[in-house]
């Protein structure tokens, strides 16, 4: 087929008319001739990395960790529905992550970054911390020293106080801790200097007051950050009962000014975890408004959940996520393999969805850190985009003014190449699921001249032979064969260059190795087919001694 000039020409009618079909279609479907790269496009480039701060992990372990964290973003990427995101494992610590297109980009890092580890533990009485809380603050005193204390002491105790009980339960609330301090921290004739050394006394317990759910202590909004450093200090750990531990509620319960967030009690080992889970959907509570995400688990975690809630009836059980407390609802029937959890009040839908994603997805095996962050608007992009045009339209316009001055007929015979390579370029990139950037930009551009140069080397041959002497059928067979080898070499080293540079490279630079390895491609073929037909054409109405035009 190939050896008749007829074979020759439908040959390339069928790729340019399969080609042009094919950008079309995707034109058609996305809107786009191109899917854009993030530098065209806009969007998000992050850079992630293990959170270690021991500095314990060896490095197998992080690269480990690094493989199972690339598998769950990307479960996490695909749903949220980001086509073709970029991630890439850089060494064996690093994990690169680029998202085109991305208009929420804190709703983007918060679907990578989250942790997502659902827990389910029981919620324990207070009363069961009423010999701790004397340790814990024996251990502050002895850790800080009554200076120290004293001095976040009056910042706990020149604080506005309020009446609690009236504003959220009533008048039946007491402080927490035993009897008599609850008394004399409550009444209202106590003096400054004794509510003073009350808190240096009592540095953790004062903090606490009786919650409105079982098992649990409310914490002013204010006081929150020195009631984490405390709970934060090794000698406070140590003095918690055995297999308790405290969890801070993702709520603020009060109202204005006057808020608190609620403190679990609760058992250290979880009864169930999120990796029995199967499957979690956002919905929306119709009585009450609220978001609300429901999910359901497989059929071993179903019968571990319902061994649990018949055993417990009446008691609380804590839905806990990323080591804090979602909601604490009351058991009153034996559940099986469904519950929900509750987002509370105010809370967009869209954290739901959000919600549900990730636990779909499943929970990152470790912390992980954003080293890098950068931000590609979108107008900057659509820069690079009209540059590129402006650069790729003067080149391409001088490179066919030089050819067609330089060699005359032989010149528009390689134009008309020229238009076909850079057809199959863009149909190239487009069967590849390709992402064009500025780099890839630079990549075409570059393979254009790599076109002309093949057509340069075939011409410069055939004047050669004709310079010999040589009819002008012999003189374009003979210029074709002996500049074979040159195109040859001159590409496959290329190829071989783009190759690596794929291959090692990352983002950017992989944008540029595929579009110039789809460009050296296609102008081998339209160097030693197409203008090779595009000659045979013209000199298919001209005797063997007619001259031509090169």
């Amino acid at each position: 087929m190939f050896k008749s000039l007829r074979g020759r020409l439908v040959t390339i009618a069928l790729v340019v008319l399969m080609t042009g079909w094919q950008l079309y279609s995707h034109k058609s479907e996305t809107g786009q001739w191109l899917k854009l790269g993030l530098d065209l496009q806009g969007g998000m480039h992050l850079v992630l990395e293990v959170d270690d701060p021991d500095g314990t992990m060896t490095p197998e372990a992080k690269s480990d960790m690094i493989d199972r964290v690339e598998r769950i973003i990307r479960t996490r990427i695909d749903e949220f529905g980001v086509e073709e995101p970029l991630i890439q494992k850089v060494g064996g610590e690093r994990l690169i992550v680029e998202l085109a297109g991305i208009d929420d980009e804190e709703q983007a890092k918060g679907i990578v970054q989250r942790n997502a580890f659902l827990e389910f533990k029981k919620v324990l009485p207070t009363s069961d911390m009423d010999g701790a809380l004397r340790r814990i603050d024996r251990a502050i005193v002895a850790s800080l020293g009554v200076d120290s204390i004293t001095a976040l002491g009056r910042a706990v105790v020149t604080q506005e106080t309020s009446n609690l009980e009236s504003l959220l339960f009533g008048a039946d609330t007491a402080i927490a801790g035993d009897s008599a301090a609850a008394a004399a921290s409550s009444a209202a004739a106590v003096s400054d200097s004794i509510e003073a050394e009350e808190t240096v006394l009592r540095p953790f317990s004062s903090l606490l007051m009786v919650g409105d759910v079982e098992g649990t202590y409310l914490v002013s909004a204010a006081d929150r950050p020195v009631a984490e450093m405390f709970l934060a200090m090794p000698e406070v750990e140590r003095a918690f009962p055995r297999e308790e531990i405290m969890l801070w509620g993702s709520e603020l319960v009060g109202q204005a000014a006057q808020t608190y967030y609620r403190l679990y009690v609760l058992e250290e080992d979880s009864f169930l975890t999120g990796e029995q889970l199967e499957d979690a959907t956002a919905m929306r509570d119709p009585q009450f408004n609220t978001s609300q995400v429901q999910f359901q688990f497989s059929r071993a975690g179903g019968r571990q959940f319902a061994r649990f809630s018949g055993a417990n009836i009446g008691n609380y059980l804590a839905i806990v996520l990323d080591n804090e407390v979602m909601s604490a609802p009351v058991i009153r029937d034996r559940i099986g393999a469904r519950g929900q959890i509750e987002m509370g009040q105010g809370t967009p839908m869209e954290e739901a969805r959000d919600l549900a994603l990730v636990l779909r997805a499943g929970a990152l095996p470790a912390r992980i850190n954003i080293i890098e962050e950068r931000t590609v608007g979108p107008s900057l992009g659509q820069d690079s985009i009209e540059q590129g045009q402006i650069a790729g339209l003067v080149g391409l316009a001088l490179v066919v003014v030089v050819m067609m001055i330089y060699y005359g007929m032989a010149g528009f015979l390689a134009v008309g190449a020229l238009a076909v390579y850079v057809l199959l370029v863009l149909g190239g990139l487009v069967g590849m699921r390709a992402t064009l950037t500025v780099p890839g930009i630079a990549g075409l551009i570059l393979s254009i001249g790599m076109a002309v140069d093949a057509n340069v080397l075939i011409f410069e041959r055939i004047r050669e032979e004709l310079d010999k002497g040589r009819a002008t059928r012999t003189a374009v067979d003979e210029g074709f064969r002996h500049a074979l080898s040159a195109i040859v070499d001159a590409n496959i080293t290329t190829l071989i260059t783009a190759l690596i540079l794929f291959y090692v490279g990352t983002g950017p630079v992989r944008g540029f190795a595929v579009t110039l390895s789809i460009g050296i491609v296609a102008s081998f073929f339209s160097a030693l087919f197409v203008t090779r037909s595009f000659f045979l054409a013209y000199l298919s109405g001209k005797k063997a001694s007619d001259p031509i035009s090169i």
